[in-house]
């Protein structure tokens, strides 16, 4: 399996309504999307407040393989995703790496 990681940086904090708006769609993607094993993503609550850096999502989704996790990108609904918030990114860090047992 691979896990995907993404935390976004948004240029104006997001009213609540939107951000959740969002986090919805994210989490959507399991139904619509093959290969997702499983999916989460919310606000970012942190009690470590020094280290947000105005990161205020985050999403965490788990592919049944690497083959799955390159089919997602180019994929209609996650490019419809990054098209709705084209312009209101400052900022996305991704990570992926294999889920070793």
């Amino acid at each position: 399996m691979f896990e995907h990681l993404v935390s976004f940086k948004f240029k104006q904090p997001l009213d609540a309504q939107k951000e959740q708006e969002l986090i919805e769609t994210l989490l959507a993607f399991k139904q619509q999307i093959p290969g997702i094993v499983e999916i989460t993503a919310g606000s970012n609550e942190t009690e470590e407040t020094d280290h947000i850096q105005g990161y205020s999502i985050g999403l965490r989704v788990t592919f049944q393989d690497q083959e799955s996790l390159r089919q997602y990108g180019p994929h209609p609904l996650h490019q419809q995703f990054v098209k709705s918030i084209d312009g209101l990114v400052d900022n996305v860090i991704v990570i992926d790496y294999p889920i070793k047992k």
